[in-house]
């Protein structure tokens, strides 16, 4: 479907030109004539298939300049939040509509100062609820809510806080929620804050072109067969998954020392280096970024190419949300797991059926590579000592096991 055949707004038109769009994709197609018509929708869609310009659109088209709150948007992440208010800023920026973005980690003040003019709000549940206590923000006004990534906030024990905020909002209003699943938790959300509302499915064409693939390897061997992949695949932009931030600080201080570009973003850098970090990687000037699950949630860079899986998540819905960062806005990606013996437990649960390439094929490369110095990585003593003890435990026990 065309954009002009949705009849917007001129200036909205324009400034999806700007974005160099002409066609919308099938969630967009999908979601945004029933949200332009004032319904209440549910657009369960994988990352990367253009929601944010779904609820950016009907946010432009129905509120007013300098008319108050009138668009709440809710995210699990600091990165999300400020990736939608960009998305959000771009399509209302001939409207000449104030968007702001509130988050944790950073002065209150400068976001006191924003509120006071902003037509459109993006934030995360904690701040969203500190500034409500404060009286910084009044939601009296607001004619759309979106709930973007429900799912996360669900993982991320958010639940609640968004009840609160819900709370703070007129029983009139539109909702729109989008979320990669839809588990029963977030049904029972819609069904209480919800009015008749239309649930938009995935649909075959929304899904992300993903090669994925799982290879298994010895445990102290997994930082070698990583170099190896990325020897052999030479991605142009990745991401490598660890589940631990000390793992995440490990991997990416080795691969700095061998002069790869690289860097590791993850909850305990404070948000001032988070932001730098993702625009260093948005920019391109880093090629690798290595994360946790938490810290790059929302993340969306096109270009993307590769997801490596360090460690396998715990579940299916943090993998799923893990190779989403990949193949987005139509472009093709490969997501490879590094399966180690301890993980499997986890590969269970994952429940992918995906190919195996056998180990034997990179096995004569592997001693060629320098293997994991664990004491490398800028962590807490503590957490650096607590490494250090689990990591020779491991070694003490294959070295009995060999004897």
């Amino acid at each position: 479907m065309k954009f002009e055949g949705l009849k917007l707004k001129e200036e909205v038109v324009k400034a999806i030109s700007d974005f160099g769009f002409s066609e919308t994709t099938s969630i967009q197609a999908r979601v945004i004539p029933p949200a332009l018509e004032g319904r209440d929708v549910i657009g369960e869609a994988p990352t990367g298939s253009g929601k944010t310009l779904a609820f950016a659109i009907p946010i432009a088209e129905k509120i007013k300049r300098d008319a108050g709150v009138q668009a709440l948007v809710v995210t699990p992440t600091r990165e999300l939040a400020l990736q939608v208010s960009e998305v959000i800023a771009k399509t209302t920026r001939y409207l000449r509509i104030r968007v702001a973005t509130v988050y944790g980690g950073v002065a209150i003040e400068p976001q006191i100062r924003e509120l006071r003019s902003a037509g459109v709000v993006v934030g995360t549940p904690g701040r969203l609820l500190d500034h409500l206590r404060r009286g910084t923000l009044k939601l009296g006004k607001v004619k759309i809510l979106v709930l973007d990534e429900a799912d996360r906030m669900l993982d991320m024990g958010f639940i609640e806080d968004v009840q609160r905020i819900i709370r703070h909002t007129p029983r009139e209003r539109q909702t729109l929620l989008f979320s990669a699943t839809i588990p029963p938790e977030i049904k029972r959300l819609a069904s209480r804050f919800m009015r008749s509302y239309l649930h938009i499915r995935n649909v075959e064409e929304d899904k992300p072109e993903i090669e994925e693939c799982f290879i298994e390897v010895r445990e102290g061997e997994k930082f070698q067969l990583l170099q190896a992949l990325l020897e052999a695949e030479k991605p142009e932009s990745a991401i490598i998954f660890c589940n631990t931030k000390i793992v995440a600080s490990i991997v990416a201080a080795n691969l700095a020392k061998l002069g790869m570009s690289v860097a590791a973003i993850h909850g305990d850098l404070s948000q001032a280096k988070r932001e730098r970090v993702m625009n260093s990687f948005r920019s391109e000037k880093l090629r690798i970024l290595v994360a946790t699950d938490v810290a790059a949630r929302g993340i969306d860079i096109p270009s993307v190419s590769h997801i490596f899986n360090y460690d396998i998540p715990e579940n299916s819905d943090d993998y799923t949300h893990r190779i989403g960062r990949t193949a987005r806005g139509g472009a093709k990606g490969k997501a490879f797991c590094l399966l180690s013996p301890s993980q499997h437990d986890n590969m269970r649960r994952v429940h992918s059926t995906f190919p195996h390439i056998e180990r034997r094929e990179f096995e004569a490369e592997l001693s060629r590579y320098p293997a994991l110095d664990y004491r490398l990585g800028r962590l807490p003593r503590k957490g650096r000592r607590s490494f250090s003890r689990s990591f020779s435990r491991r070694r003490s026990g294959r070295d009995k096991k060999r004897r």
